[in-house]
């Protein structure tokens, strides 16, 4: 089962980049082969912000779409997501970031596992390049629109 773990430090207010993270709406328009991303539901409580979407990943005509359960914990400063169907047989990831001076360190853990074995296997063999290929999207995509030049 693919794991892994990444961490980044990116000049920004911690704050704008749980934002950025939690505005999955805009996926599409960076994330390597993410395709499309629907919002379902979300609300924003007290401690808490609770997001279900769906997120299309794919290349030419290997496409699949997965459900998530998606949980901004404001006090912990985490974010923690779980699939609720799709073409994975679970996933389990979490966001932490700290505010170090004016950067902050955003650390990804990652968990999951396809229902499809032979694709499961292919992804543990490239998936510490794809989740190095997210993080720098979110990274580049933060200095884009954090960091104004």
């Amino acid at each position: 089962m693919p794991q892994a773990s990444i961490k980044r430090l990116i000049e920004c207010k911690k704050e704008q980049l749980i934002e950025l993270v939690l505005d999955i709406s805009k996926y599409p328009d960076f994330i390597p082969y993410c395709i499309n991303s629907k919002i379902y539901e979300k609300k924003d409580l007290n401690n808490q912000v609770l997001i279900i979407a769906d997120l299309t990943i794919g290349k030419g005509p290997f496409k699949d779409t997965y459900k998530s359960d998606v949980r901004y914990d404001k006090k912990n400063h985490s974010i923690y997501v779980t699939n609720l169907n799709g073409p994975l047989k679970y996933l389990k990831n979490r966001w932490h970031f700290i505010q170090i001076g004016k950067k902050t360190e955003i650390s990804f853990d990652v968990d999951f596992e396809l229902e499809n074995k032979f694709l499961n296997t292919v992804m543990a063999k490239s998936f510490n390049y794809g989740l190095s290929k997210i993080a720098d999207a979110f990274e580049e995509r933060a200095n884009i629109l954090l960091n104004r030049s």
